[in-house]
């Protein structure tokens, strides 16, 4: 008796005279359109560690392999604990490692890429992170290295792509790798991301990130998606050793009087609506609740607009300009990357201190104009929103400014991790935040955490 396993467009085809113990297999269905049954082609593991456990012949028909073998040209050097790191994941071969930036997550990857020697897509957030992977790819694996998103579509051995085109391709390039590797991991359990995961048949599975939860609850997925946490590895563990030494200053600015007047007010409204609707939060996936409620009522939506007008008055306030002029003439001979939460406030950094501005809005070859410049040493100041929070290589950033406490771990580390390189000299990290209200206690809180 024997099954053939074929490969569908993101699932996986079973033909044959199913025994009982595929058959009552939950993620097993019986497709009624073709009489065959069917499973999504991320079970492709499990199905066959099922159908060889009940002495099953399978003709496994899944694989269209873009190459036989990605064997490296030149091995990757690992500090002892990369080779901890590498050695923990290369048990089961699925799962997550968790390293501050600075601490060589790239080189662990490289080094997973070398022990298997089998075809490997590996996914990223941004196309800046695409040509930073490529770049270190070829070093180890020339000629054997593609890249597909956007009009460059050109696949290889190793290849590179953004979520974005490898979610939009994964029924076709789904069955080329049998190797997948998730940078900044966190982004895949979102609701259209997961799919690339989903519809790969790919057993070998791992992931990379500095911080793994979200706010929303669902790295929770990221298990399944991918396999547990195997490694991790706190920015206190790496200090001053394998990233550079560094220093947290929280700077405390004030409201002028009518900026504290205003936000008494929205805070006292946004109170008085949660208490009407007996509300109460006590974690950041709470506050979707307000946000579903919004949808269908007034006073919900009353309570969310005061809550954003509060968050604009404390990350906008003209204070937080004047503390920028102060760190930037305490550090005049450093190298700066300053923070904002919403454009309007790195707009009104830039105009007010002459700095280049560097947001999505920003023309992408004006972008990489600027940043090829800045890490020349050509200038000494860049001011941005969300657009570096991660997948950027600044190797020489001596100074990050936050303007603004955020409740993220993720993005608090992520920023941090701009200045973490490894560096003879001691990094700076200022948090710029507004006395007496909501953002104190967030930032003690997040920095009980990050420690």
């Amino acid at each position: 008796m024997g099954v053939a396993i074929s490969w569908d467009r993101g699932t996986l085809l079973i033909e044959g005279d199913l025994p009982r113990e595929l058959r009552r297999l939950s993620f097993v269905k019986f497709d009624e359109r073709v009489g065959k049954f069917r499973t999504l082609a991320m079970y492709y593991p499990n199905l066959l560690a099922v159908a060889r456990a009940a002495g099953l012949g399978v003709e496994d028909r899944v694989w269209a392999l873009h190459c036989l073998e990605a064997r490296p040209a030149v091995e990757v050097e690992l500090r002892p604990y990369q080779r901890q790191a590498l050695s923990s994941w290369a048990r089961t071969k699925r799962g997550v490692v968790v390293m501050p930036t600075g601490a060589g997550k790239t080189h662990v990857a490289i080094g997973a890429i070398s022990l298997l020697k089998t075809p490997t897509l590996v996914v990223v957030p941004t196309v800046e992170l695409v040509q930073q992977w490529r770049a270190r790819l070829v070093k180890h694996f020339p000629g054997r290295v593609g890249v597909w998103y956007g009009e460059e579509k050109r696949e290889s051995c190793v290849t590179v792509s953004t979520y974005d085109s490898a979610y939009a391709a994964v029924e076709n390039l789904g069955n080329r790798y049998k190797f997948l590797i998730f940078d900044e991991v966190h982004h895949l359990p979102s609701p259209a991301y997961r799919q690339i995961a989903e519809l790969s048949p790919a057993p070998y599975r791992l992931g990379l990130t500095a911080t793994l939860e979200r706010a929303d609850g669902l790295h929770v997925d990221v298990e399944w998606l991918v396999g547990p946490v195997v490694y991790k590895m706190t920015p206190q563990e790496a200090r001053g050793v394998w990233t550079a030494d560094y220093e947290i200053e929280v700077v405390k600015v004030s409201l002028t009087e009518g900026e504290r007047e205003m936000y008494k007010k929205l805070e006292e409204k946004y109170l008085s609506l949660l208490r009407r609707r007996g509300l109460k939060f006590k974690s950041s996936t709470d506050f979707q609740k307000l946000v579903m409620m919004s949808g269908r009522d007034p006073q919900a939506r009353e309570a969310l607009e005061a809550w954003r007008g509060m968050r604009r008055l404390l990350f906008e306030t003209e204070a937080k300009v004047e503390a920028v002029r102060q760190i930037l003439e305490r550090h005049r001979e450093s190298r700066v990357l300053i923070f904002t939460e919403y454009t309007s406030l790195a707009r009104k950094v830039s105009e007010t201190f002459l700095i280049p501005l560097v947001t999505h809005d920003v023309n992408p070859r004006e972008r990489e104009q600027v940043m090829a410049m800045f890490k020349r040493g050509e200038l000494r100041a860049l001011v941005t929103g969300k657009v570096l929070d991660e997948g950027v290589d600044l190797p020489d950033v001596e100074v990050v400014v936050i303007l603004g406490g955020t409740a993220s771990v993720r993005q608090f580390v992520q920023r941090m991790g701009r200045a973490l390189r490894l560096k003879p000299q001691k990094a700076k990290i200022y948090e710029v935040i507004t006395a007496g209200t909501r953002e104190v206690a967030t930032s003690k809180r997040r920095r009980r955490e990050v420690k």
